[in-house]
């Protein structure tokens, strides 16, 4: 390699290395920055590594001096900090459709982002659930044949599987073909979902990334989905998730909830603050939304017990008491 070659190489392993070894507890000194270029094949000395230090910082990289907790240099901004790169670490480790092998490949990329020692340091204050953790490892492709599908407006074909018990385990059943016009891909609930039109029905219907195997992008033009939402110029996935409830479909309407004031959070970060609020009375309030009437939302009130009541519409209502004495049957009978 030429002199001129060599200076480039070794600009750009000093970054590297900075990157690699220095923090703000762990600055390096020239003499060490020597050492470490010694070790990759670049000899050199400390007046040369002083004039690149001062390169890579008219260039913008912010390399500060310090004397504490000793002599030495060390990047004081990333272009991601300690607590963004655990926030992201947390998301990965949590997400149950990112599988064990891909969780590890994520996580190693992401320590990438730190210096050597925040890395370790992070890496023992980290715990991975993996009971919780799916085993598909199409997903991947599947995010990126869906991306792809959703820019070219055409439709996917996959087939879709359901866990049945066989042997005294639950397995996935042989799966049902389907071709579905692809809207949006939503995080919900810690699963990935598909929103799209299955061309049989005029509404909008959710499929999880995790049980969708052999995806594959077709010739066939995707239906707008202006002709089965109330959307026109995008399809609002934060409004979309806001009207879904546990990622089940439904008719829209207006419903009108009587509230604990104890559910006021709970039902602020599942509606947004702006929908339409009143009091009732000193204990409950009053809100109106427009959401998807379906099993999902009745599972959802269900669970809240006599703290919210369904006002109306009336079919909603009906709705709930059928299964509140479907529910008090059941115990009976046990």
């Amino acid at each position: 390699m030429t002199d001129h070659g060599n200076a480039k190489m070794k600009l750009l392993l000093l970054l590297k290395l900075l990157r690699k070894y220095s923090d703000d507890e762990h600055p390096v000194s020239a003499v060490e920055l020597c050492r470490l270029l010694e070790q990759e094949g670049i000899g050199t000395e400390r007046k040369s590594v002083y004039r690149d230090l001062d390169v890579l910082t008219k260039f913008g990289v912010d390399i500060v001096y310090t004397r504490s907790p000793r002599q030495g240099f060390f990047i004081a901004k990333r272009d991601f900090e300690l607590a963004e790169v655990r926030l992201l670490m947390d998301a990965v480790l949590t997400a149950p459709f990112i599988t064990n092998k891909k969780t590890a490949e994520l996580t190693d990329k992401l320590c990438e982002l730190l210096s050597c020692h925040q890395a370790e340091t992070v890496l023992k204050q980290i715990y991975v659930d993996q009971r919780i953790k799916f085993d598909n490892e199409e997903i991947y492709y599947n995010i990126d044949t869906i991306n792809r599908a959703v820019a070219q407006h055409k439709k996917v074909s996959f087939s879709y599987h359901h866990r049945v018990i066989a042997g005294g385990k639950a397995q996935l059943d042989e799966g049902r073909e389907f071709t579905i016009s692809p809207y949006a891909l939503l995080w919900a609930n810690d699963k990935y979902y598909l929103a799209g039109n299955y061309e049989k029905y005029d509404t909008i219907s959710n499929y999880r990334l995790d049980r969708m195997k052999r995806i594959a992008l077709t010739a066939l033009e995707a239906r707008p989905f202006s002709e089965v939402c109330s959307y026109r110029d995008y399809f609002d996935t934060a409004d979309y998730l806001r009207r879904t409830f546990n990622m089940y479909n439904g008719e829209q309407e207006r419903i009108v909830l009587r509230c604990s004031n104890s559910l006021l959070e709970t039902i602020v970060d599942k509606f947004g603050g702006d929908i339409e609020f009143s009091c009732h009375d000193s204990n409950a309030f009053t809100v109106r939304a427009s959401v998807y009437v379906s099993d999902g939302l009745i599972e959802w009130l269900l669970q809240y017990g006599d703290r919210v009541i369904v006002l109306s519409p009336q079919t909603l209502k009906d709705e709930m008491l059928k299964r509140i004495e479907a529910m008090r049957a059941a115990y009976q009978i046990t």
